[in-house]
């Protein structure tokens, strides 16, 4: 049942992301709130910060085995996961964020608010794996760093790094 689910899931994320993006260019409004829309392309750079550091964070600090860099041999608790504990599912929140900001389209927003659902669910079951994987090690990372705030995630590590 469980492979099942994720089908689907990640069926229904394929058609919201795409789908959002898509309608993103089909129903994008020149006329709209240009302060809204720049804000969108600001949250857009911000995703790909949080999409593409941990390539290189886990390529540098996880001891990565085989060919792909998510397949780390020690827990990674530094660099962006020292702010939050799944960046990259934070990415994909913040493209689903940014795209309905600057489209400024109904459309836009519901496919994003989908993909957004999944991706904050799928962080439930990739921490089911890593609580396997990596055992009390990981609960002790869960209790300092935030799922997906990454707001709270700077302040904690500012409070850890200049404070203790």
């Amino acid at each position: 049942m469980k492979g099942k689910i994720a089908i689907v899931s990640a069926t229904v994320l394929t058609i919201a992301s795409i789908g959002q993006i898509g309608l993103t260019f089909v129903l994008y409004n020149d006329e709209a709130n240009e302060v809204l829309r720049n804000a969108g392309w600001g949250v857009l750079m911000l995703s790909a910060i949080f999409g593409w550091l941990p390539i290189f964070t886990f390529r540098k600090m996880g001891r990565v085995k085989g060919r792909g860099y998510i397949h780390t041999t020690v827990l990674v608790d530094k660099g962006v996961y020292g702010i939050v504990r799944h960046p990259q599912y934070l990415a994909g929140v913040l493209i689903s964020i940014a795209l309905p900001m600057i489209a400024q389209n109904w459309l836009v927003a519901i496919f994003g608010l989908v993909a957004m659902v999944i991706y904050y669910f799928d962080t439930f079951v990739e921490e089911k794996s890593d609580i396997e994987k990596f055992g009390d090690e990981y609960r002790r990372y869960m209790q300092s760093v935030p799922r997906l705030n990454f707001i709270l995630g700077i302040a904690r590590l500012a409070r850890r790094r200049y404070c203790s």
